[in-house]
């Protein structure tokens, strides 16, 4: 059974950090590329990173870039969003997914398991 569970998500200020996990079971994370996307309320879900399966080429979306970090420790299955100078506007509920598609990673139409998400809060 596939299963992508994130973990992580809390409450903090700006210009804290926070990481997020997401544990796979179920594939192989190295066989599928990765990616992370949030959701805000009354928003759509937009791409924040993501991650190729083996070669480890990583993409950002524009208003993470420098401050996110994605990354994947293959023996223990697992994708990570290290988050840096949070920003009140990180506020969303954030999904893990992955793919076995080519082409454009920021594309949700690519992704064949999701996660249920987890909450992440940024205050002033």
């Amino acid at each position: 059974q596939v299963q992508l569970v994130e973990s992580g998500g809390g409450l903090a200020q700006a210009g804290d950090s926070l990481r997020l996990s997401c544990v796979v079971s179920g594939f192989p994370v190295d066989n599928y590329r990765m990616g992370w996307f949030r959701q805000a309320p009354g928003k759509e879900r937009e791409f924040v990173a993501g991650i190729e399966w083996a070669v480890t080429y990583t993409y950002y979306g524009d208003s993470v870039k420098g401050r996110f970090t994605i990354s994947r420790d293959n023996a223990k299955n697992s994708v990570y969003l290290q988050m840096n100078s949070l920003k009140p506007e990180d506020t969303a509920l954030y999904y893990c997914g992955a793919t076995r598609q080519y082409g454009d990673m920021k594309s949700m139409s690519k992704y064949n398991y999701w996660g249920q998400g987890t909450q992440v809060t940024v205050s002033s």
